[in-house]
């Protein structure tokens, strides 16, 4: 069953095992862990980078971006806001494979641009 909620407990070392619900955060290491909300038992590793996720607590949690399991067997794709799952659809799933589509076209024509510029 996928969960709907994650319950922040922050952490100075991530533990071996963990609990369903429960979203580790290590503010030392710079990293939160969870086990996959769509109940596949898989961890979810997420880093605090500037290039990778934001962690903003203001009572609750959010991550920042949205986290893609496409790794793992169940694909989960989700967002963490205010300690709540919201799960991505198919339109959203749409949406991003147009973004997806639209960068490589861009990336493509700087490209063709640069290779025959005078």
């Amino acid at each position: 069953m996928k969960a709907k909620v994650l319950k922040p407990e922050f952490v100075e070392e991530l533990p071996q095992s963990s609990l369903e619900g429960v979203l580790y955060i290590s503010m030392e290491h710079s990293i939160a862990v969870h086990l996959c909300p769509c109940g596949c038992g898989n961890k979810v590793f997420t880093p605090f980078s500037q290039n990778q996720w934001r962690l903003i607590f203001n009572r609750r949690v959010t991550l920042e971006p949205s986290i893609g399991n496409f790794s793992l067997p169940c694909h989960s794709h989700y967002f963490i806001t205010n300690n709540e799952i919201r799960w991505c659809g198919d339109d959203y799933e749409d949406y991003t494979r147009r973004k997806r589509h639209k960068h490589k076209k861009r990336q493509k024509n700087f490209l063709l641009n640069w290779l025959h510029r005078d």
